[in-house]
């Protein structure tokens, strides 16, 4: 596809979130081989979270494109390789261990994190991909006062445990095989959490002590904030909490 049927199918969908979702399945090779660059492998479906990473920087450069900013596949592939680097820097910075001399993987010929950082038109890219990240939560935490809530209620409610995470996760599966739940959330502003533990198998208690974080990732999926629901639902579980 030429670089013109490109930017048509991104402005196109820019207006329309099914648009956008079909693009991103569509460059699913793309995304993928950009995220095997950083990982110096393939990524694994399910297992690399950074490939989960990868689609939502994707269509974040969908989402915020501007033709004035150039062709679109490399500005993908910047906003990408940032995203990832973001992301390895966040983790290393919670363990203590972050250093741009840092390798990225564990091979010999491994680049550091320094000499993956662009700068010029990708602090471009990425500054632009992040205005649209700042206007998405925005809008969300507007979404989450209506209902009495803040994005600090999310981060002290959010579950710590593995166990208890695959558990919020089978309950939010549910939820979304079901509208009919998330309609209920919506006209009542209230989690049923009788009715989804009765059609997850998850404990009452379970979702009782974790009502707001699941209450967020819920009405995230009700609104089409996609950059949000990417982020709420890459939260890694830690040893202790609940």
């Amino acid at each position: 596809m030429v670089e013109q049927d490109i930017i048509s199918r991104v402005y196109a969908a820019k207006e329309d979130i099914s648009e956008a979702d079909a693009l991103v399945r569509q460059y699913l090779p793309f995304i993928k081989a950009e995220t095997a660059k950083f990982l110096k492998r393939p990524p694994m479906e399910g297992q690399d979270e950074e490939l989960g990473i990868a689609m939502f920087a994707f269509h974040e450069t969908v989402m915020s494109y501007q033709r004035s900013k150039g062709a679109f596949l490399p500005l993908a592939s910047t906003v990408i390789r940032n995203r990832l680097i973001d992301h390895y820097r966040r983790e290393k910075r919670h363990k203590g261990l972050l250093s741009l001399n840092q390798k990225v993987n564990d091979e010999d010929n491994s680049p550091t994190l320094l000499e993956q950082m662009d700068s010029g038109c990708d602090n471009i890219a990425s500054l632009q991909a992040r205005h649209a990240t700042r206007e998405e939560i925005e809008d969300f935490a507007k979404q989450l006062s209506h209902y009495g809530l803040k994005l600090t209620d999310i981060a002290d409610n959010c579950p710590k445990q593995s166990h208890t995470l695959d558990a919020c996760q089978q309950v939010l599966k549910y939820a979304r095989q079901n509208p009919v739940l998330l309609e209920q959330l919506i006209s009542t502003g209230k989690l049923p959490i009788t009715a989804l533990a009765k059609g997850s198998g998850v404990e009452p208690k379970t979702l009782e002590r974790h009502r707001k974080y699941l209450f967020a990732l819920l009405l995230a999926f009700t609104n089409g904030f996609e950059i949000i629901r990417g982020h709420l639902c890459r939260i890694s579980p830690e040893k202790g909490g609940n």
